[in-house]
């Protein structure tokens, strides 16, 4: 038995990994959606002191208050940014790091360093009458889809549980200065159908921090691909537990 700690990414909630979750657990492994503090049932904690230390607060209290070892521990899109730094934090209790259509930040980088799209985010955030709500897919143009979700239900289900993302998450630089966590292998999943314009990723070195290949998936979908293919992400994912 494996262990999948699952972190969703912003404005989402624990609630998005619903359909991967039983997939997971049918397998026989035991399986973590939190929600990460001002998302989803927690939103009313949300405000301008919320930022990327919360979240990984949030990851790194878990692992710890439950005694988490060997971990998978994946990330969704701006989770990236969060695992990376639980990662550094608890290296010795990570199995493997799976960036899921995700942020991939070096030392001291801010989600504006790896995604420069999102300094329209910050800068509308900073300029509005809270000074610190970043609404869902604020400064994109509009779409007919929902982070690639495009089945009317689908998408209604998953405007259900957005909420806004507090700027400080944007703001804040990640800590990666511990040497141990380059050991963690890594995995990265990319979802290469229906990218917006305006959108790019970084590519992904060929050799990874721990000296290995670079292990790259792809899957013919859009970005919340927990949504739209459940049943090949877990599938994936099946394959590092």
């Amino acid at each position: 038995m494996s262990t999948y700690l699952l972190v969703h990414g912003a404005w989402h909630s624990g609630q998005c990994w619903e359909r991967v979750v039983p997939l997971l657990a049918a397998a026989g492994h035991r399986v973590l959606a939190p929600t990460l503090t001002g998302y989803g049932d927690t939103a009313h904690l949300a405000g301008p002191e919320v930022g990327l230390d919360t979240h990984v607060d949030d990851i790194v209290g878990l692992i710890t208050e439950e005694d988490l070892t060997d971990v998978v521990l994946v990330g969704h899109s701006y989770a990236g940014l969060v695992i990376s730094s639980a990662a550094n934090q608890l290296p010795d209790r990570i199995g493997h790091l799976v960036y899921l259509d995700a942020m991939v930040p070096e030392d001291g980088e801010t989600a504006a360093d790896v995604m420069p799209f999102t300094q329209a985010m910050i800068d509308q955030a900073l300029a509005s009458e809270s000074g610190w709500r970043v609404p869902p897919l604020a400064g994109m143009e509009p779409s007919s889809d929902l982070f690639g979700v495009t089945e009317p239900a689908d998408v209604a289900w998953l405007r259900s549980m957005l909420s806004d993302q507090p700027v400080r998450c944007l703001q804040q630089p990640v800590r990666l200065d511990n040497p141990a966590a380059n050991t963690v292998p890594r995995t990265h999943i990319h979802c290469v159908a229906n990218v917006p314009e305006g959108i790019t990723r970084r590519p992904v070195p060929a050799i990874q921090p721990n000296g290995t290949p670079a292990q790259v998936w792809e899957l013919e979908t859009g970005h919340d691909c927990m949504i739209t293919m459940p049943a090949e992400l877990t599938e994936l994912l099946l394959k590092l537990g």
